[in-house]
């Protein structure tokens, strides 16, 4: 039997790529109107291809399934690149976002990945090997925790 060419319209949604998904957060969130509770799931995806590039995406949906697939369709369109200098980040870095403060130093080759929570998630699919990082703040909350993070790669420069 002859292989067919796939048309465009059967082609989407089915690409080939590298990226690996983690599931930070899920929650079932409500809205109250007038006729009752409306019911949604809230979805915080990060997706990583482990050699610099990661992405964090948070959506809503009407069950679990469409709230993930809706945050890994954000997370890909707010994919950054990390520069990545000996298998850790090139110099110390610190980001807030709201409420929540991070700080990243490098370290040298063999001490691992030094980090806690939605740090540690970050930092493993982004492809950073060798790295110590601390929550400054006292927030616990995982997706502001996950924003201050990002924000701090994004302020990373490669040194010449």
């Amino acid at each position: 039997m002859p292989k067919r060419n796939l048309s465009r319209k059967e082609n989407r949604g089915k690409k080939e790529d590298d990226f690996k998904s983690k599931i930070l957060d899920l929650d079932r969130v409500t809205r109250v109107t007038g006729g009752g509770k409306k019911l949604r799931f809230r979805a915080c995806v990060v997706i990583g291809d482990k050699k610099g590039k990661v992405g964090i995406g948070l959506a809503k949906g009407k069950d679990v399934s469409q709230a993930i697939a809706k945050a890994e369709k954000v997370a890909r369109k707010n994919i950054i690149t990390v520069p990545i200098k000996e298998e850790t980040i090139p110099h110390e870095v610190e980001a807030k976002f709201e409420a929540s403060a991070v700080i990243l130093k490098p370290q040298i080759s063999g001490i691992g990945l030094i980090a806690g929570g939605p740090v540690r998630v970050i930092c493993d699919l982004a492809g950073i090997e060798n790295i110590c990082a601390k929550i400054l703040s006292r927030s616990r909350n995982k997706i502001n925790n996950a924003m201050a993070t990002m924000a701090a790669l994004k302020k990373l420069k490669i040194e010449k």
